[in-house]
């Protein structure tokens, strides 16, 4: 009787903390890994420092990378085990990073958390000897292992890298910022792991808890893949949409020459793979125009700006900028001169702009 009650009773707590670790996760569950509108324009306006910031709470709420870190320290008893796999994880996704972002070698992040995902899944799998119990495969070197996921988890950091307009001349400062950001938020995390790893250790029921912990990162990882899946089906079902979308649009610019469409122009521009492009229009002081604008389903960075007329300075005055597949208002100028749209394109593949603009301004040539 007693027996029954204390193993009842032992499991409260580890339900608790349990628990208590999924509900941190939760909350980012929907938006881990993506750029929430402060942190872009935070580093659209920042330094180095900003990138490193971002690294960090991006690891902190990379809920997929802490899982596979997670899985990786469980059975590990020393400092030096712990800091030799930590090790390798590390130079693996470190090497992805800073190659693929510093080559502009971008994956469908979808199908990247996705593969992410079963590597959570493959970990605990490991943990709970699956493929020598259930499989009757040897064991094999976790180092390689270890290192060669590491590389798929770095692809996976750098394709959300790519989404921020990094700058062409301090680009691998830029890198090497925010992977250090990186490294500090996986200590973090480690520690706390580490923490919580430990106080079970030395209990007698660490056995129970490894097992329903390493079942759970394996329902965990699997839920993630299909939710990752549902995303890339949604994403491509998306594009599919812009690029309808672009055709009617392209369908409405001859409509509006017959009188038809409300909106004065509709234009396509197309920005070229790794380029950049503008797209200004003339307007005279006080006079407003309103515009709307979509991608064939990829983000750019964009910057609507403007410059005084006969300014020889170089100056110039931002009025909206971000990193976005789409946007629409009206700007009411407060100087005459040309105002539009700098649009940079980070992809491997070039991306068409459908934009309307109507208002009080004439059109000038695209550059």
């Amino acid at each position: 009787m007693n027996n029954m009650h204390m193993n009842r009773s032992s499991r409260i707590p580890l339900l608790i903390i349990l628990l208590a670790f999924v509900s941190l996760w939760l909350p980012d569950i929907a938006f881990a890994h993506g750029m929430s509108e402060e942190e872009k324009q935070s580093i659209i306006s920042g330094g180095n420092l900003s990138y490193l910031w971002l690294g960090a709470t991006h690891m902190l709420t990379g809920y997929d990378h802490l899982a596979f870190v997670f899985g990786i320290i469980f059975f590990l008893k020393t400092f030096r085990e712990i800091a030799k796999y930590v090790t390798a994880f590390t130079v693996g996704h470190s090497i992805t990073l800073v190659y693929a972002t510093f080559n502009g070698i971008q994956m469908n992040y979808f199908l990247i958390d996705a593969v992410i995902a079963l590597s959570v899944c493959y970990i605990a799998f490991h943990n709970l000897g699956g493929l020598h119990k259930y499989l009757g495969f040897k064991q094999p070197n976790m180092m390689l292992i270890i290192t060669g996921l590491g590389l798929i988890h770095g692809l996976g950091l750098s394709t959300r890298l790519q989404q921020l307009p990094l700058s062409e001349d301090q680009l691998l400062m830029n890198i090497v910022s925010f992977n250090v950001g990186i490294e500090l938020g996986q200590i973090s995390a480690l520690l706390v792991m580490l923490l919580l790893i430990f106080a079970w250790r030395h209990t007698h029921f660490f056995t129970s808890f490894s097992k329903i912990t390493n079942m759970g990162l394996i329902v965990f990882g699997g839920l993630l893949f299909l939710m990752q899946m549902h995303g890339y089906e949604h994403n491509a079902n998306a594009q599919e949409y812009a690029q309808n979308n672009t055709s009617e649009l392209m369908d409405e610019s001859s409509k509006e020459k017959k009188g038809v469409s409300e909106w004065k122009d509709v234009v396509t521009v197309t920005i070229p793979a790794r380029g950049d492009k503008e797209y200004k229009v003339y307007v005279d002081k006080e006079q407003s125009f309103s515009y709307s604008w979509i991608t064939d389903g990829e983000v750019l960075f964009y910057d609507l700006h403007g410059e005084p007329q006969n300014d020889t300075t170089g100056y110039f005055q931002s009025f909206e900028k971000s990193t976005e597949s789409q946007s629409e208002g009206s700007l009411s100028v407060p100087f005459s001169g040309t105002f539009g749209w700098y649009w940079k394109n980070n992809t491997s593949q070039p991306v068409i702009i459908t934009l309307k603009t109507k208002g009080s301004y004439k059109l000038l040539e695209a550059k």
